[in-house]
């Protein structure tokens, strides 16, 4: 592109100049030709006598001698080349100053223009990978267009990576799905096994403790798979979209959990206010369910459980807090992550929950922000967008 330009604008200058240097030769032509000069002849009275010897009058110092028209001796063919050889030169050179501002003044505009043009495609890249990286999506593509520079090839590389990662997360994703939806049905099997003998009563004393720690294995397995189907629903992003009041699904989970925070003695207090969303009612509930149920497990007796909803602007918000043990900033990020949980925290989760609620709050376009308390533990607040209500046209 630059050499291009460069040739471009230097073809330019040199045919200019030509043109230029042409016109100057037409217009400083006479030059060349030998000019004739005039000399002063004195006048001579016819009504005198003709005499050589009368002394021709002299001009006034200082005074031009008067032009008679008469032809006087012609320059030399030197001195009219000379004058034309100045004469060209010196407005050669001024016409070439002036073509030199023009052109690098027009140089440096079209270089801006070119170098924004490529800034602003770069841009592009940055903004793309800046908005893949803090969402959950990989479905969007740069398609840059225009010339085929480096820019543009660095957004078809950029293109044909997501297109790798995308299949390969969505790979995963499904594996996961197909994997755990498969190991179900003889955990399933497996329970009723253990259930139907000792509902019996046909399992001698001595092997009841075995088969009970059996079960208790089972529930663990299912209650895992469980987790990690709804974690690969969540990701996959085909799920419905429905209209969904997160105050409803607050009111479900608390009092799907009324029983589990009386018996671990901890009290739920609830400000549920309109926070109309759409999306699909199953993950919005699973999202709710565990944000509560996270807040109640990993509390202590006695503790406090704070769940709020309301809208803010464009936003619609659903914000939990409870109390319990304390936690460090550095602690919240892999809070989130699957299979992680914080230090020193009770209760015998999988370390699912949130990794579950930040990607359930990400497919519906969501943000999620923990932030410990300074008392024990932690503030989880999950912001979507607002659902706008229809307007209501019924006369008062």
């Amino acid at each position: 592109m630059t050499t291009l330009v460069f040739l471009t604008l230097g073809s330019a200058l040199l045919l200019l100049n030509w043109f230029s240097a042409q016109q100057l030769i037409e217009d400083n032509r006479y030059l060349v030709v030998p000019a004739v000069a005039t000399v002063p002849v004195q006048p001579v009275d016819p009504a005198l006598p003709y005499t050589t010897e009368a002394p021709l009058p002299t001009a006034p110092a200082g005074s031009a001698p008067p032009d008679t028209g008469v032809p006087s001796a012609p320059l030399s063919p030197a001195e009219g080349f000379e004058d034309f050889q100045d004469e060209v030169l010196t407005q050669v050179l001024m016409r070439s100053l002036l073509l030199l501002l023009v052109f690098t003044a027009f140089a440096a505009l079209l270089a801006w223009w070119a170098a924004r043009r490529s800034l602003h495609r770069l841009s592009q890249v940055t903004a793309a990978a800046r908005r893949i990286s803090t969402g959950s999506s990989l479905d969007e593509r740069l398609g840059l267009t225009g010339p085929h520079d480096e820019v543009r090839e660095l957004g078809e590389t950029f293109d044909a990576m997501l297109d790798r990662l995308d299949r390969s997360f969505d790979a995963q994703r499904r594996f996961t799905a197909h994997a755990s939806h498969e190991l179900r049905t003889p955990l399933t099997l497996q329970r009723t096994a253990l259930e139907i003998p000792l509902a019996q009563g046909r399992v001698p004393e001595d092997l009841k403790p075995a088969l009970r720690r059996a079960l208790d294995a089972n529930g663990r397995s299912e209650r895992l798979i469980g987790s990690l189907l709804s974690l690969a629903r969540s990701e996959i992003q085909t799920h419905a979209s429905h209209p969904v009041d997160l105050a409803d699904t607050v009111r479900d989970a608390v009092a799907d959990l009324a029983d589990e925070a009386h018996a671990a003695e901890v009290r739920v207090t609830t400000t549920p206010a309109p926070a109309p969303v759409t999306g699909d009612p199953a993950l919005l509930a699973q999202l709710t369910l565990n944000l509560v149920a996270n807040a109640v497990r990993h509390n202590h007796p006695d503790g406090t459980v704070t769940i709020t909803t309301g809208t803010l602007g464009e936003r619609a918000f659903l914000e939990v807090a409870n109390t319990g043990p304390v936690l460090e900033e550095r602690e919240i990020p892999a809070l989130f992550e699957p299979f992680r949980r914080g230090r020193h925290r009770p209760g015998n989760g999988f370390g699912l929950g949130l990794a579950v609620v930040r990607a359930i709050t990400l497919s519906h376009d969501g943000t999620i922000a923990a932030v410990p308390r300074s008392g024990g533990g932690i503030t989880v607040r999950v912001d979507l967008p607002r659902r706008a209500l229809p307007v209501d046209s019924t006369p008062a």
